[in-house]
């Protein structure tokens, strides 16, 4: 499967949780990144995405297929 093909949330963070940007993947429980910047996080996520791809396959377990939906969303 294709990282880029799974919904990633940005939102920022606020500054008591050190500032910058969380990327959250609903539909792979526990997969999320962040950065600096909404572009690092996105990257990051893109990158968490195929570790927990390889992660659950390595260990025999299901990978959900990406939900239909828009394939970034940015929240403010």
């Amino acid at each position: 499967m294709n990282a880029q093909s799974y919904d990633v949330h940005v939102r920022p963070l606020s500054a008591e949780l050190g500032g910058g940007f969380v990327a959250i993947v609903p539909d792979l429980p526990g997969c999320k990144s962040d950065g600096d910047t909404p572009e690092e996080a996105l990257a990051n996520a893109y990158d968490a995405i195929e570790c927990w791809i390889e992660a659950a396959e390595g260990m025999g377990r299901p990978v959900p297929a990406p939900s239909v939906g828009d394939a970034l969303a940015f929240a403010h």
